[in-house]
This record gives C-alpha cells, structure tokens and sequence, in this order.
C-alpha cells in the first residue's frame, strides 16, 4: 500500500512591490538561510512574481549558486542559456515518471529550479514526490532485491541513431574530453565500432540526504529498465534492437535481470505518491533533488518549462 502524502511545497507569493526585482532583493536578504529553507521544506514555489526569460538570470544566479551543465545527462534537452535547459523534449503526450535528477550518475545536482516560461494548455503539471516516503511506500521484497545496487548501461551512438548521440550527452566532440570525464566516474567503458560508445556504471539504489540523513530511494531503475516504457514500447523496441544494444538498460548490479514487475511496482507507487505543482507562467519551482523525486504529466497546447541546477 503506497503510503499518504501529506506533504506539500511551501508557497512564496508576491506582495505586489515590484515583480522579478522583488524576489531577488528578497532572495538576497535570505543569502544562505535560503539553503535551510529549502532543506525543511523540500520544495518552494515562488508565485506571482513577473519573472519573464529576460529577467531570469539574476534569479537564477541566486537561487544556484554554481550553475552546473548537463553533462551526462540522458535526458532529451535544448540548451537555450548559460547552463539553462529545456526541462525535457519528451512528447507530450506522455507521462514522465518520478525520478531524482541524475541518480545513475557519480555525482548529482544538489538543487534543481524549474521556471514556467509558457504555461500548459491543460495538464503538464510537474509532479513532486517526497523520496523517502517513496522508499517506505516499496515492498520490502523489492526493497532488499535491490539492496546491492543496480547496473546501468547505456549505448551511445555517433550522431545517429536511438536516443542521445555522446557528443549530445558530454556536449563535447572530443573523444579525450569523453574519457578524461568518464576516468572520475567509477564507469566502464569501450568505443564501439560504429563510432558509438558503451557505458557501464554500478551505482546504489539508495542514498542519505547530506543534512538530515535520511534514507530516500535513488535510483532511475524504473526509467531505463523495457517494462517502464510500456508494453507497447517496449515490444516495438525489441523489434529493432536486442536489450543489450538499447539506448540505455539496467540490470541488477551483478547482472542478473530486474523482473518487470518489480520496475511497474517502483514507477506506479511513485506516480500515486506525488504532489501536482501546476503551472501559470512566471512561476519558479526550487527542488532539493536528493530528498524529492520529480516527473511531468502529460498536457495538450503549448508548455516551455526551464530547468538550472547546482551541486
């Protein structure tokens, strides 16, 4: 049974001084509580303050503080900024499950700040999910399966073909660069014939918040695994690739296959867990990315939502 949340973001909104300048004076007087703020209470949402793409950057600024690249990133994504991207090029039309911002990576952003630039037409609500109810909300038999880690694998090719190109993921288009990276991971890896490249990481499947301690679910099993794509997905996949030459897979760290029912289990009692943040433009959503997960719902018309992050 997926536990209750009764958890929510906090709320900040306008006292009608003077738009985007007023939330970054009041981000200013906040400096480092800001920090604290966000470690009690997850999320803040930021509303009503006229923020537009133009007056974004000093907000941004403030709010992380070592703006950091999308590097390593799988995520489909346009860089549009200085380290500003768009959240996700992933068809509307879709759900995007709950996830925590590069957990199959060495290292993760510690803040992720996501501002609404066009809002939905219906939907497309960002939803949120406190990670350690998420833990508690697993079987205790899923929860010791994955007790040793995961294994994830992921094929990136050359400039064509499924998924990201690794000059696209490293946002480089040297080979020297990719390597010199990849060296800090504790990766595998092995150039490929086709010009593409292989990567194989063992990574946790939980971590402890650096602050509180507690224990949240991390990892993005349920995202690379075939069953989290749905049946019909999946099976077209497999249609045109063998498992081990998708995009990106996960196996159990020693190899062994993750049953597909444990993947339905993580991502269903993820979704039913989460928190909706919907959207009117100008709003800013700021996330502690170890202690909630995030997704999208789907939505019809038009959204451009943005995301920055920092270690």
């Amino acid at each position: 049974m997926t536990p209750t949340q009764t958890w929510s973001p906090l709320e900040i909104e306008t006292e009608g001084i003077g738009g985007a300048e007023e939330l970054t004076e009041r981000l200013t007087a906040l400096g480092e509580d800001f920090g604290s703020l966000l470690t009690a209470e997850k999320a803040v949402v930021f509303r009503g303050f006229g923020v537009t793409r133009e007056t974004l950057d000093p907000v941004f600024d403030l709010l992380l503080p070592n703006r950091l690249a999308y590097v390593h990133g799988n995520s489909p994504r346009t860089k549009v900024g200085s380290n500003v991207y768009t959240s996700t090029e992933y068809p509307q039309e879709f759900t995007i499950s709950m996830h925590n911002e590069m957990s199959y990576a060495h290292a993760w952003p510690s803040r992720l700040a996501f501002f609404c630039q066009i809002q939905p037409g219906g939907g497309g609500a960002t939803p949120v999910l406190d990670a350690a109810v998420w833990l508690q909300a697993l079987d205790p038999e899923v929860r010791e399966a994955f007790a040793g880690g995961v294994r994830y694998v992921q094929n990136l090719h050359d400039g064509y073909g499924l998924g990201k190109s690794w000059q696209d993921t490293f946002e480089t288009n040297n080979r020297q660069d990719v390597e010199a990276f990849l060296d800090g991971t504790g990766a595998t890896w092995q150039w490929k014939a086709d010009g593409g490249i292989r990567i194989s990481s063992v990574r946790p499947s939980t971590t402890r918040h650096p602050v509180t301690g507690v224990e949240v679910w991390f990892n993005q099993a349920d995202q690379w695994h075939p069953a989290g794509l749905g049946d019909d997905t999946a099976a077209a996949l497999a249609q045109i690739l063998p498992e081990d030459e998708l995009p990106q897979t996960v196996t159990f760290a020693d190899g062994s296959p993750i049953p597909g029912e444990y993947v339905l289990q993580i991502r269903d009692r993820g979704l039913e867990a989460a928190v909706d943040v919907d959207w009117r433009a100008g709003d800013l959503l700021v996330i502690d990315n170890v202690l909630l997960a995030h997704g999208r719902r789907p939505f019809t018309g038009d959204r451009r939502v943005l995301v920055a992050m920092s270690d």
